[in-house]
């Protein structure tokens, strides 16, 4: 299904007004607003901002951990006509300060860790006003001291609205398709980040994308939003979605552990569950990988490992709510082992494919019609493309055309340049092959290893591998001066339960070299392994920041 551009304000306007009294947002184990109480602080900080002579496409930072004040924050932004501009939290006072100023905003929304670690004799200058993202109140104005202007705006608010919001009051901006929405600056897992424009044609192509793929979602549904607002994956089938269509988001804050997360699932029971592959995979190991091992034989017996399967599934199903439709997986491969085993149990699950610059979705599949090791087909409204000699069969370069495609990067003309083709193509530095219209992702193009004799290696193929290896956490395989090494963050807590301290489990590990190398094909053997004693440098959606462990 693919539905024909509607404004994306407009239609929030009209889901705020049929889900009035409903609830909206909560913070996990904290306050909760409803559709009209999130309508009352939107207009409020609507005056704040034409006080401070704000205008339609202004840009308005917003910069926090996950929480209600920033999905607030951020609606009024849009609902204004001015572009907000989500920045990770965990961008140091340095990055933050560029990126202020490199995207222009005039405003910013801040919660309190971020505000106290800025550098505001560089940042207040530029800035109209600060709003702490957590109760609204001003932190910083250029046009007078804090206490006078909110003084005047709780007086304008009053006066506008004597006997308080009503759902006739709410009007919103009305954007059109190639209107710059937002700009999203990457998290940077190959170097600095970029301001990619997302147009609302592009939001609305996700907003489209996410009706036809889960119908079943309506007012009455429950999400638990628990990856980073300001990366696209998270704010678009989390958050904006579920605005959409009238539902209730609970924020969990910061990215907790899995314990956490699981029991929230288990409290909230949500319909609906957005994940990155790690957190599955962390399941996996500290749960579900004994059982698996155990009943490793039993399984394969064809009505005995369908009893013990079902019984299994039903205990995970439980872990996580029970109520969900699916649980869908993106911003980083699954690990195959892992894989394997939540398809032998008939896990509901999904893998989808997609990029900051299609605001995000590429591919998808419902969980009960997808393909070990794909990540599904192109959505409505998109195509995908292989640049290479023979489609299904040699990995290219994955390229994209459609409504979910950005405008470009913002203030880098020759990134826009180099990232399209002369007819128009996106180019996304994926590589992968399509197969009976399902893709299959090889790896970055910009990590792809040339061996010396010619074959090309996805170091990511092969990291799969080692990372289902005993004792291992993740690993990251490099160029190590035309050979191959593994640098490899061991698990060192299941270790110590097997009674090995670090160099115990480094030497079992490198024991295992001769054998992890039977495993890979022979012009990908590895020479070396590394070891670290913390985990690898993280973007905020987990995935390893892999040019800081480049060979030079």
């Amino acid at each position: 299904m693919y539905l024909e551009f509607q404004s994306v304000n407009k239609s929030f306007e009209r889901s705020f007004r049929e889900n009035w009294i409903r609830p909206a947002m909560s913070n996990y184990q904290g306050d909760s607003l409803t559709y009209a109480q999130v309508c009352e602080r939107i207009l409020l900080l609507h005056i704040i901002f034409r006080q401070h002579g704000l205008r339609s496409g202004d840009k308005i930072a917003v910069c926090g951990k996950n929480q209600t004040g920033w999905a607030v924050g951020f609606l009024a932004a849009l609902s204004y006509g001015a572009v907000p501009v989500p920045l990770l939290a965990e961008f140091n006072a340095e990055n933050l300060k560029f990126l202020l100023g490199h995207s222009d905003s005039k405003m910013a929304f801040l919660d309190s860790t971020v505000w106290d670690k800025l550098d505001r004799d560089a940042v207040l200058p530029t800035l109209e006003a600060v709003v702490n993202i957590t109760n609204q109140d001003i932190l910083h104005s250029s046009r007078g001291s804090v206490e006078q202007v909110r003084a005047a705006a709780a007086a304008e608010f009053g006066e506008k609205y004597p006997s308080g919001v009503r759902a006739e009051d709410v009007i919103f901006h009305e954007d059109s398709p190639e209107e710059l929405a937002m700009i999203n600056y990457t998290s940077g897992t190959s170097g600095f980040s970029k301001g990619v424009m997302v147009p609302y044609r592009a939001v609305w192509a996700n907003i489209s994308f996410s009706l036809g793929a889960e119908p079943q979602m309506d007012c009455t549904s429950e999400i638990v939003s628990l990856l980073p607002l300001a990366h696209m994956y998270g704010m678009m089938f989390e958050f904006l979605h579920t605005m959409y269509i009238g539902a209730h988001v609970y924020f969990l804050g910061k990215l907790p552990s899995p314990r956490i997360i699981l029991s929230a699932f288990q409290g909230l029971r949500p319909d609906l569950i957005i994940a990155v592959p790690l957190i599955i995979e962390k399941v996996y190991r500290s749960t579900l990988k004994p059982i698996a091992e155990k009943y490793r034989i039993a399984l394969k017996i064809p009505v005995v490992g369908s009893i013990i399967a079902h019984r299994i599934l039903k205990k995970v199903d439980e872990a996580f709510g029970g109520r969900y439709e699916e649980i869908i997986l993106g911003g980083a491969p699954l690990n195959p082992d892992v894989e394997k085993f939540l398809r032998r149990i008939r896990f509901r699950f999904t893998v989808g494919y997609g990029m900051t610059e299609c605001a995000p979705i590429i591919t998808y599949d419902h969980w009960n019609h997808t393909r070990s090791g794909s990540c599904g087909k192109v959505v409505p409204g998109c195509q995908i493309k292989i640049d290479s000699l023979a489609e299904g069969l040699i990995p290219g370069e994955i390229l994209v055309k459609g409504d979910n495609v950005f405008l470009g990067y913002y203030k880098n003309e020759e990134a826009t340049r180099d990232c399209f083709t002369p007819d128009g193509w996106f180019r996304t530095g994926d590589m992968g092959v399509l197969r009976r219209g399902r893709l299959y992702l090889r790896g970055r193009s910009k990590c792809m290893i040339l061996s010396a004799n010619g074959q090309n290696i996805y170091p990511e193929e092969l990291e799969a591998v080692i990372n289902s290896a005993d004792y291992v956490t993740e690993s990251l395989v490099v160029d190590d001066s035309g050979s191959l090494t593994a640098i490899i963050y061991p698990d060192y807590t299941a270790a110590a339960a097997a009674g090995m301290d670090k160099e115990a489990v480094c030497a079992h590990l490198n024991a295992q070299l001769p054998a992890l190398n039977r495993k890979l094909p022979a012009y990908a053997q590895l020479r070396k392994l590394e070891f670290l004693d913390q985990d690898f440098a993280r973007t905020p959606k987990h995935s390893i920041r892999r040019y800081l462990y480049q060979k030079k």
